[in-house]
Formats: structure tokens, sequence, C-alpha cells
């Protein structure tokens, strides 16, 4: 990882571990916690008044994301969730409603602090079905193929190494598993630059990918059916979206044993294209194979 790197990401770190710290010590006041001060694009007025009083002040008061995951992962009784980014736990004691006694929702968040204040809003939650882990979303301490839904709200934007998270998520998904992000997205038309124009790396959008840089990440990564969808403007130019994509059920079929090229029996007469619909000249030319067509 680059200096430049190192020094976003403990300058996200400091920010997020500082809301903790103002929310934990504004609990002993006769009234709770005050909201860590957001506008009206962030923060828990996404969330339904019915969710936000349902669970611990201190859990609404820290939600600095950009959107409610968790209204639209389509969450399903028995399942594991996994919250990229779970600052105080309002998305994962959301989900671990939904997901009920049989299912779980962990917590991803890199700062001592957020995970802290997480862990008490969770026992006083009562809520038994979920777990915090300590770490960043570039290396998620999971095994693969583990995790049936990823939300994250407002933290994706904010990693230096957006492939290395995609990567990741695809990684610890089951296969046919799915994420329900929000996060923040820039139009197609703005340089890296005009988009650090409106808002600092900490304030969500300078790190944003545009909605095309998004979908093509995505789809590297191998995920399909990506949608991303706008929700609220945050800034010009600059988007809160709901982005959805699936992790394919099956893998593409394996190249045959005897398989290069691109072809099987390459360079004999019962030579075929592994890849079906493609024709041997192009399996080969695509291949770069140096035995011809």
């Amino acid at each position: 990882m680059s200096e430049q790197s190192i020094d976003l990401r403990e300058t996200v770190r400091r920010r997020y571990a500082a809301a903790a710290v103002k929310v934990r010590e504004g609990g002993t006041a006769c009234c709770g916690p005050e909201p860590v001060e957001v506008d009206e694009n962030f923060g828990s007025t996404l969330y339904a008044a019915d969710e936000r009083e349902t669970l611990p002040a201190e859990a609404v008061a820290t939600s600095l994301g950009c959107g409610n995951p968790t209204a639209v992962a389509d969450l399903n009784e028995g399942e594991h969730v996994l919250d990229l980014g779970s600052g105080g736990g309002i998305d994962v004691l959301l989900s671990a409603r939904r997901v009920g006694p049989t299912g779980k929702a962990y917590g991803l968040d890199m700062t001592e602090e957020m995970l802290a204040l997480a862990l008490a809003n969770a026992a006083k939650a009562g809520a038994t079905n979920v777990e915090f882990l300590k770490g960043t979303i570039e290396a998620i301490p999971l095994p693969a193929a583990t995790i049936d839904v990823v939300i994250s709200n407002c933290v994706i934007n904010l990693s230096t190494d957006k492939p290395a998270v995609f990567a990741e998520t695809f990684r610890v998904l089951k296969p046919g598993g799915r994420i329900g992000v929000s996060d923040v997205v820039a139009e197609d038309g703005l340089t890296s630059e005009e988009r650090a124009e409106r808002g600092d790396h900490v304030g969500c959008i300078a790190g944003a990918l545009s909605f095309a840089e998004y979908r093509r990440g995505l789809e590297a990564a191998g995920f399909t059916d990506v949608e991303i969808t706008a929700t609220h403007h945050v800034a010009d130019g600059m988007h809160s979206a709901i982005v959805r994509a699936v992790k394919p059920a099956t893998a593409p079929p394996a190249p045959a044993a005897d398989a290069c090229c691109g072809v099987t029996t390459c360079c004999t007469p019962a030579e075929e294209a592994v890849t079906p619909g493609t024709t041997v000249s192009e399996a080969k030319a695509a291949a770069g194979c140096g035995c011809g067509s």
C-alpha cells in the first residue's frame, strides 16, 4: 500500500474514532447522546422512524451513511449477512432482526472505538446473533463462500483499493450470494479533480467511483446482474445510490484437460473452441495462440 493510501486510511480511521468517542461521551447526558453532525443527505434520518425507535440511541447517533442498505438487501430468515464498515452497528442490528435466530449478522470495522461502541449497542439491544470483527474491507477476515448477503452504507467509496474490496466481497459470498449496498457514486462526466472539489475523501465524495467505474469494477470481480440506481443528490454531480449485484450460482465450465490456446486438441483436425459460440480462429486470436488458425 502506498504512503498516500496509508495516510488516507488513517484519516478515515481518526474521523470515525472521533465520532464514536463523541457519541459515547454524550451518552452520560440526561437525554441521551446527540447525533454526529450530518446534513439531510447522510445519517439516521434516512431510516424509518420505527426502525430508529427500536435501537439503542448510540447506534442511531453514529449513523453516518448515505442510505439504508437493510431496506434494499431483501434479507431472509436464516441468512448470514456481512456489513462492511459497520460503525456503531445500526445496520448489523437491523439485519440481525431480519435474519432471525437461525441467521447471523457480522459487522466489520477497522476502528477500535466504533467496535467497542457496536458491542455495547448489541448488548443493549439484546442481540445474540451478531458478531463484530476487526479488520479492513480490503482483507475480510472470514472464510470463502460463507456469506449470503453483503451490505454496506457509504463505506466502499472511502476505500483506497476498491478492486480489492470487490474481490474480497466476491470471495466471501456463497455461490448465488448477493450485495445490497448504499454508496456515493459520481456522474460519469466528472473527473477525479472535480469529485475532489465537491468534498474531502472522508466526506465520502472525493473517493467515489463513477457509475461506469463501479459497474466495471464489480463485473471485473466476477459479479453479474449489476444494478446501480441513484436515489438522491449529495452534491453537484454526486448521488447516493443503491448498488445490487449477484455472485453467479455456478462457475463457468473449466477448460478441458487437453485445452490450450482457447481450443481443445489444439492443432489437430478435431480441435474445437472451448467457449460456446466462438469459432476456433476467434478463440485462438483471443488467447494469443502461436500456432495460428
